[in-house]
């Protein structure tokens, strides 16, 4: 399970992926996951290159947010049954452990990623897919979608990869627990009514949606939806007196960036702000 240390190089914009197709547009990084005639299931390797990729975001000032999703009308049937399953049941404690933790640090990159990220979700939805989908910041479905954490499924429990401590906060303690308890799938709708999607539009419209969403943040004050990001995830375990003042103090930082200018001065002009990011 050794591995070179982060050999995703930047600008991300030259990189290129071994794993998932990547392509950067307009400040937006989208990573495809690309194994369609499979459903696009995950391996050892394709862990390692997005946890690399999305720790390699944070180098990159070109890129404000990420898109991922995957090809063939699927976002991922989640960890691949021949190329990981088959030799988990052959490892030791010691061989096991190293590969649930280096899954989990896909989660940990994809949270520490400065970016918002947008998830495009279609057609099926499992496993450590339903996982990258939860870790995302935003989640948009294509009619038909279906959501399920399979883990009970294989024998194994539901608190893989973070789900116990973010599943819930998503969609709330019962409704995270039926699905861990039980592996059925979530329909699109249910996603949507408990929050787990902000909304669902038709198959062909998924991506575009995510892409323009996707833009519509990347052209906003990079800096400050940086500080955005970072509270929402903070103040999971703080008391609302001291996010409150967690608060104060971030946002008297993002009053003093030119882009807060820059604001103030488009308002009075009476034009469009734009932004610069720093």
């Amino acid at each position: 399970m050794s591995r070179p240390a982060n050999p995703v190089t930047i600008p991300l914009a030259d990189y290129s992926s071994k794993h998932f197709l990547l392509v950067v547009t307009d400040g937006v990084a989208t990573a495809t996951l690309n194994r369609p005639e499979r459903k696009n299931p995950l391996t050892f390797e394709s862990y390692r290159e997005l946890t690399d990729f999305f720790r390699a975001c944070a180098f990159d000032d070109d890129v404000k947010v990420v898109v991922v999703t995957g090809a063939g009308g699927n976002f991922s049937s989640g960890g691949d049954v021949f190329e990981i399953i088959g030799p988990l049941v052959k490892m030791d404690t010691k061989g096991l452990t190293s590969f649930t933790r280096m899954t989990g640090d896909l989660v940990k990159a994809m949270r520490a990623c400065p970016q918002p990220i947008v998830a495009a979700v279609e057609g099926i939805c499992t496993g450590a897919g339903a996982i990258i989908a939860m870790a995302s910041d935003i989640r948009l479905a294509a009619t038909g979608a279906k959501v399920a954490f399979l883990f009970n499924k294989v024998g194994l429990a539901g608190c893989d990869m973070g789900a116990c401590a973010i599943l819930p906060r998503i969609i709330g303690q019962s409704r995270a627990s039926e699905l861990l308890y039980t592996g059925r799938f979530m329909t699109a709708e249910e996603g949507e009514r408990w929050g787990f999607f902000s909304r669902i539009v038709t198959p062909d419209q998924v991506l575009p949606q995510a892409r323009i969403l996707a833009r519509q943040i990347a052209e906003g004050p990079t800096f400050a939806n940086t500080m955005t990001k970072r509270m929402l995830a903070m103040e999971w375990a703080m008391s609302v007196e001291e996010a409150i003042e967690a608060e104060a103090v971030a946002q008297a930082l993002c009053m003093t960036t030119a882009d807060f200018e820059r604001a103030f001065e488009a308002f009075s002009s009476k034009v469009k702000p734009a932004f610069q990011g720093n």
